[in-house]
């Protein structure tokens, strides 16, 4: 399979959107250090023309090209340059570069729509990778991949600094309106980032957050030495994770969501295949959107950084020996510290302490659940995403992060369950087989869980 890149179009927007040069400001919660990385993700689409605009120019690269000049009208951040706390916004220069690829011997479907651990060196070469120089250049960069079936793939390389996912999916959005022929967007935008998550005057932190974050000037959670990292995917049937969750409820008489049951497996699971120090400390990472949390609510078009990371830590010693039901319930109280106070905290410990080497530290595990977050939507006339896959491996601190993601729409059998993506050091993964081989097996004895 070979992927070819013909040429890479620099779009601007159709219309100028300001007429100065100028800077704007970003959010505490956009420079937190953890998100000084860019995400990389894939939409794939099958090639059905459902609207005027597709049946007219059946070519996804010259409509989502010119989508994404309509859309930059209103998103011109995006094409604006990245500094250490702002972006520049430059009237002679406003681009996001679009790369136009092909593969022309093989068709989507006879790779399975890259439902199940596809050729990770191929996904690689469908969405783009920027150096740490041109993220900061181009902290927007998109690649529209035209396969032998007439089916694409639209690939996406955009610094968390930006957006989150939900910020991100906002932009696709407004860009698969204009490009099914909307005159208007629906949501207009929102990017009053340091009035609405500024820092409190004066600055305080009252919420745990130095129980979980701390000061080494220097380290980078995502250099820590794990050697080769190997992604791959596993499947959960719904049954097999209803028994899981029923022999919980058995052995301690809670009940426990998808996300905290089967994260808290995975994690024992990852932490025991790596053979991690009994006594070094360890956690469970992940993000809760807070938009409605905080005080006053953040408002709809609001599309930056707008979720939390939260914690869960043990010892690596205490992780592997519990219960798997008392780590559930760990990650499940964590979620009670989401409140407007813990926001405004994490804000202010970011404005105290920018420069001093905020970290999470080592074992990091971070956790995200893409099952719900609306990608169907992203619909430029050719029906939504048939699959969604995040190629990063930079997540909240951590270098080994796991998704949880819907099987492709069009998968033939796979309406049960869904599935896990999981990245994890080379040497630790045949140990980590063997643990979810056996929930898959359905054997849940109560005196391990």
């Amino acid at each position: 399979m070979q992927v070819k890149i013909s040429h890479t179009a620099l779009v601007s927007p159709t219309t100028p959107p300001f007429h100065e040069d100028h800077t704007l400001p970003l959010s505490h919660l956009d420079t937190d250090p953890n998100l000084h990385v860019t995400f990389r993700y894939l939409r794939t689409y099958l090639n059905t023309a459902t609207s005027a605009a597709a049946a007219v120019v059946n070519d996804p690269f010259q409509v989502i090209s010119a989508a994404l000049s309509a859309a930059l009208v209103h998103y011109y951040p995006l094409a604006a340059t990245l500094r250490q706390n702002h972006l520049f916004c430059s009237v002679k220069n406003l681009t996001v570069p679009l790369i136009h690829a092909t593969v022309g011997d093989t068709t989507l479907e006879s790779l399975n729509y890259l439902d199940d651990n596809p050729d990770t060196h191929f996904l690689e070469r469908l969405v783009p990778d920027p150096d740490q120089e041109e993220r900061l250049v181009n902290p927007c960069v998109l690649q529209v991949t035209v396969f032998k079936c007439g089916g694409f793939t639209l690939g996406a390389a955009i610094h968390h600094s930006l957006c989150d996912g939900l910020g991100a999916t906002q932009f696709f959005n407004v860009m698969a309106e204009l490009a099914r022929g909307a005159t208007r967007i629906s949501v207009e935008p929102v990017w009053d980032r340091t009035s609405l998550l500024g820092p409190r005057d004066p600055p305080r932190v009252e919420a745990p957050i130095h129980e979980f974050l701390s000061l080494e000037k220097g380290f980078s959670s995502y250099s820590e030495e794990t050697g080769p990292v190997l992604m791959e995917c596993f499947n959960v049937s719904d049954e097999c994770l209803q028994k899981f969750k029923a022999a919980l409820f058995e052995r301690c008489g809670l009940k426990f969501t998808t996300f905290e049951a089967l994260g808290a497996f995975i994690w024992r699971a990852k932490v025991k295949a790596s053979k991690i120090s009994g006594e070094e400390k360890v956690k469970f990472a992940y993000a809760i959107n807070m938009r409605k949390q905080v005080k006053p609510p953040l408002p709809a078009g609001y599309w930056g950084n707008g979720c939390v990371p939260m914690y869960a830590q043990l010892s690596a010693k205490e992780l592997v020996e519990k219960p798997i039901w008392e780590t559930a319930q760990l990650i499940n109280k964590s979620k009670s510290r989401a409140t407007d106070e813990y926001v405004r905290s994490f804000i202010d410990f970011q404005h105290l302490h920018y420069g001093e080497g905020i970290t999470a530290g080592k074992g990091v595990s971070g956790f995200t659940d893409w099952r719900h977050l609306g990608h169907s939507t992203v619909d430029f006339g050719w029906g939504g995403p048939v699959t969604v896959l995040p190629l990063s491996r930079n997540l909240l601190g951590s270098v080994e992060p796991c998704f949880f993601l819907p099987y492709s729409s069009v998968s033939a059998g796979r309406k049960d369950g869904f599935k896990v993506l999981v990245n994890l050091r080379e040497s630790a993964m045949p140990a980590f087989k063997e643990e979810m081989k056996e929930f898959g097996n359905h054997e849940f004895g109560l005196s391990r869980y």
